[in-house]
């Protein structure tokens, strides 16, 4: 095959057998993962047929790797992680030293070094959030106790291998593998282990301190443009470009530099469109990675090593799941929640790919250890439906029983009780924040307007009729100043940006905009710019003049409106978002 084409070959090979056994491990009802990993081995060494150039494969995984660590990053919640901090931290640090221990022990016993033991039983000890995801979604099971809990769980499952992610590097070497470009040898492991810690402390110190202040006005200024494709390619740029520079100047993972910028975004304003407009190369690098992961699976392992594979099959289906149910029982809560996390960590998904790649790289791993680890992910993954089926029945086995359940359940309710008031505060916290960022709708936008609050339900569902749908881009200017007046603009989603002079004033939904030139007649006295991707219901002079027409009772309010507005405008006073009007400041607003 020409040379020039390799990429192509790639790309196109990859993508269609993924969508190919991807689609039929969906119609399956198993997760596409698996279809993923599988198009991977059709296309690896290891089975006849098209072979994929496993160099380029490699460097398109590493791309999913920063896209799906900025992914995991972007949608990390510190807020969901300390509302179930109590069983989450303690609960999933000891399921992974435990299971690690037995996943070592188990690979000592093999004849395998302590470095390759550490990682396989790594791999093993910790789940997929995605599947994990993807199961509770399908019992809407998410905003349960029971699920909080578990996600809560796998996310410091994940922050623990993004930590193993920044110090493998330094230990490489003295745990029997191969020293990286920087080198370190087992004379100087805790200097190395210093100089890695030092350069993470310092990357996140900048990335924390400097970020949050430089990268979501950078995403502001891309919005501005008013060009979804700039704003897509800054999200790209911040995600991929952090993670090289983090691995270029500061010797850390690329992983871990992704899932910072990540986190960083994450406070932005722009953050829930950060994350749509890099969902599609998030999700087709993602599947990538997959792809190439599955194209280093040995299918002969299973006829080579058939009990080294049922080795690891057990300490994922059995032996996490029992340590999981243990350590649960053993902190105080139900037996449910802990037959809950035991079906979650039934399996292994992405974070076990990345560190057995980085263990192979650094020659700890050997060969069948990935495959090993793809064998346990794709059978683990597959079952794992089964697992929470099963979990439904013995929970619904001992809720059946009120002695049973005044044993397994009852007696244990204070720290379950405990956990619900923590989550419900944590609920009612979330709420308030996702209230300045949700769509209103039609009625509650006319309610909202003064002149229209008096009208009954059966007049505004009439001035409903007179407006229209007007939606802008980030960057479009809504109103420019000095022009008449002829319409005003109720925000249902998106904000936008009111310039008056040297003040910039921001306007969520619920907002409003133009509304005193209707009022007043008057010239605009401010320009109004969407800073996001804006919805609105739009009210012409025309119709505001038929509906007062119409309605009479009203012109009275708009007239002592205008007056009042009038006054404002003649003494100059503060804005702050979510007051009542701007003084000095005719279209601003009134939220």
């Amino acid at each position: 095959m020409p040379h020039d084409i390799t990429l192509i070959a790639t790309l196109a090979t990859g993508f269609v057998l993924a969508f190919v056994f991807g689609f039929i491990a969906s119609k399956l009802r198993l997760p596409p993962l698996v279809g993923y990993l599988l198009a991977g081995v059709f296309m690896g060494p290891h089975t006849p047929g098209f072979v994929a150039d496993t160099a380029m494969a490699g460097q398109l995984a590493e791309i999913g790797v920063i896209l799906l660590m900025f992914g995991v990053g972007l949608h990390f919640s510190v807020a969901d992680l300390m509302a179930v901090r109590r069983i989450a931290i303690p609960g999933a640090v000891g399921q992974i030293v435990i299971a690690t221990a037995i996943g070592m022990a188990m690979s000592m016993l093999w004849g395998w070094s302590l470095g390759g033991a550490l990682i396989l039983g790594l791999s093993l000890s910790v789940a997929s959030t995605v599947v994990l995801l993807k199961a509770l979604e399908e019992r809407g099971a998410v905003a349960t106790p029971n699920g909080r809990v578990a996600v809560g769980w796998l996310i410091v499952e994940d922050l623990a291998m993004v930590l193993v992610l920044v110090l493998l590097p330094a230990l490489a070497e003295v745990l029997g593998g191969q020293a990286g470009p920087e080198g370190t040898s087992s004379g100087n492991v805790f200097v190395a282990l210093g100089i890695t810690l030092v350069k993470v402390v310092a990357f996140g110190a900048i990335a924390l301190g400097i970020g949050p202040r430089v990268m979501p006005w950078l995403l502001r200024q891309a919005a501005r443009t008013g060009s979804r494709e700039l704003f897509t390619l800054a999200v790209l740029a911040l995600s991929v470009g952090i993670a090289f520079a983090a691995a270029e100047l500061f010797g850390v993972s690329f992983a871990l530099g992704a899932f910072f910028a990540g986190m960083v975004l994450n406070e932005s304003d722009l953050s829930h469109k950060a994350a749509s407009n890099s969902l599609p190369l998030q999700d087709a690098f993602a599947v990538l990675f997959f792809v190439s992961v599955g194209m280093l699976f040995d299918p002969t392992i299973l006829v080579r090593e058939p009990m080294m594979v049922a080795g690891v099959l057990l300490l994922v289906l059995i032996g996490k799941s029992i340590v999981a149910l243990g350590v649960v029982l053993v902190l105080g809560y139900p037996t449910s929640t802990a037959l809950v996390v035991s079906a979650s960590l039934a399996q292994v998904g992405e974070f076990s790919f990345i560190l057995a790649g980085l263990g192979i790289a650094y020659k700890l791993l050997p060969p069948e250890g990935l495959s090993l680890i793809l064998a346990a992910s794709l059978v683990s993954i597959t079952l794992n439906p089964l697992a929470f089926a099963t979990v439904d029945r013995m929970v619904a086995f001992i809720r059946a029983r009120p002695r049973w359940e005044a044993v397994l359940e009852a007696h244990r309710g204070e720290q379950y009780a405990r956990l619900q008031e923590t989550l419900e505060a944590a609920r009612v916290r979330a709420a308030a924040n996702a209230a300045a960022h949700r769509t209103l709708s039609p009625q509650e936008l006319v309610e909202r307007f003064p002149v229209f609050s008096t009208l009954s339900p059966e007049q505004r569902e009439v001035v409903l009729l007179h407006m229209g749908p007007f939606t802008a881009n980030p960057g479009d200017v809504i109103i420019h100043k000095g022009e008449l007046a002829d319409a005003a603009y109720f925000i249902s989603s998106g904000e936008v940006e009111v310039k008056l002079g040297h003040r910039r004033i921001h306007l969520k939904a619920g907002d409003f905009v133009g509304e005193m030139g209707l009022l007043s007649n008057q010239p605009r006295s401010a320009d109004v710019v969407s800073l996001d991707y804006t919805k609105f219901l739009k009210l012409t002079r025309s119709d505001f003049n038929e509906i007062l027409r119409r309605y009479p009772d009203i012109r009275a309010q708009v007239v002592e409106l205008a007056a009042q507005r009038d006054q404002m405008n003649r003494e100059p006073t503060i804005i702050a978002p979510g007051k009542e009007s701007v003084g000095g400041d005719a279209d601003a607003k009134r939220a």
